[in-house]
């Protein structure tokens, strides 16, 4: 039996209906931004794998680190014991992030860094004598699975089932360059008659609602106004962390910077599972107390695993290297002429790009698991790219370590697709 064969008797496959599509292809390899199948075909994953592998799969120089971590120190529980690989990851990350982060908080995955984000927010008033229940939160929004995660993100295609048990979140337009008054009228309005006890947005871009690109004055408008309100802002980094929008951070193309930002995906350039929810001196110190029930009981229990630490202090070493750095401008560059090409073409609607993010949008309607979506996918995969349309939008996320002659592939096959929309 083949790999595709042996994985339909056990395995459930997340974002998948199996009654409709009840096969996967099953990899067996991936190098650089090549993904190999059992049959040998090969296929340029242009999304790096949900956002993770941005260094390339299998990078060398990051398997090395972590083999070197494997043979001193495997796991170790978190809460009584500390270690050099995460004492040295938490000093470069707090480098390289947003000024005021200060303090590192250990998760698993992009939901759990937004669980524990939205937990510390609640216990910070509440540990203050201010009690706070509501968050705010951009329509459209994704920020993850689990439960207080699914509450603040706005995409309904994933919530329907379980809405009567979300949390209490009031939803606000993203800005786009002309309504920031309007968007600042509905969050003071909110603020008036709700106690608001933050909000969580993602910064610069929204993933999951089709890389969608919000203004940056208006969303530090916004970020200012909470600010003043003691409305503690939450950056969910987990999409648009370590370089993707040309810098370090999308915050970092921000003046206000948050109180609290949850990291993943890139994190760990795709090896290891792992996440951090970081937050400023202020937010830390509200837990200090000599009444234990004010410290933050939250845990996992691979909180700081060793060698998810090693993995993700060798991705930030790639991540400031000049070579990595130059991959990011090249490749934004080649989005820039992509957009100047692909633009007027009548089959396109839309277009942006920021970092090595692109987005364009097809003039005609389509379900986000529709059949046109479905075409277009295996249109994709037919001719040897990996690109997963979110609806009527395709998207590029290439590794930063792809050439040019595979991102010109990209753009080629993308060019033909429009011709059977």
């Amino acid at each position: 039996m083949t790999l595709k064969q042996r994985d339909k008797k056990h395995l459930w496959h997340p974002l998948k209906q199996h009654q409709l599509h009840p096969e996967s292809l099953a990899i067996i390899k991936a190098k650089g931004c090549i993904l190999t199948d059992e049959d040998g075909n090969e296929y340029i994953d242009a999304i790096s794998s949900w956002y993770t592998s941005m260094y390339g799969h299998c990078n060398d120089y990051i398997i090395e680190k972590t083999y070197k971590q494997m043979q001193q120190l495997d796991q170790i529980m978190f809460s009584d014991f500390t270690h050099e690989p995460a004492i040295i990851l938490s000093e470069e990350l707090i480098k390289i992030l947003p000024e005021g982060q200060n303090k590192i908080f250990f998760n698993d995955n992009g939901s759990t860094a937004v669980e524990a984000a939205l937990k510390m927010a609640l216990q910070f008033h509440f540990n203050s004598d201010d009690k706070r229940s509501v968050f705010i939160a951009f329509e459209n929004g994704f920020h993850g699975d689990t439960f207080g995660a699914m509450s603040v993100s706005g995409l309904s295609v994933y919530n329907g089932p379980f809405e009567e048990f979300l949390i209490d979140v009031k939803r606000i337009p993203t800005p786009d360059g002309t309504n920031t008054e309007q968007v600042l009228n509905r969050i003071e309005d909110y603020n008036l008659h709700n106690k608001i006890a933050g909000f969580i947005y993602e910064p610069l871009v929204q993933g999951a609602a089709g890389m969608k690109i919000h203004n940056a004055n208006g969303l530090n408008e916004i970020l200012k106004f909470c600010k003043q309100q003691q409305i503690l802002t939450i950056a969910d980094e987990v999409m648009t962390g370590f370089g993707k929008t040309g810098r370090y951070f999308a915050s970092d193309h921000i003046t206000t910077k948050p109180d609290i930002i949850c990291l993943s995906k890139a994190l760990t350039a795709g090896l290891i599972p792992m996440a951090i929810t970081s937050c400023t001196q202020d937010i830390y110190d509200a837990f200090l107390s000599n009444d234990m029930a004010k410290g933050f009981f939250h845990c996992h229990t691979y909180s700081a695993n060793p060698i998810a630490c090693a993995t993700a202090i060798a991705g930030i070493e790639l991540l400031i290297s000049s070579e990595i750095q130059h991959n990011i401008k090249r490749i934004s560059q080649a989005h820039e002429a992509f957009d100047l090409k692909i633009k007027t073409h009548p089959k396109v609607k839309s277009t942006r790009h920021i970092g090595v993010i692109f987005a364009l949008d097809l003039n005609t309607k389509m379900e986000r698991y529709g059949d046109l979506r479905d075409k277009l996918l295996k249109f994709f995969m037919d001719r040897g790219v990996f690109l997963r349309p979110l609806g009527h939008t395709i998207y590029i996320q290439v590794p930063y370590v792809i050439s040019d002659v595979h991102l010109q592939k990209v753009y080629q096959v993308i060019e033909q697709a429009l011709e059977i929309v």
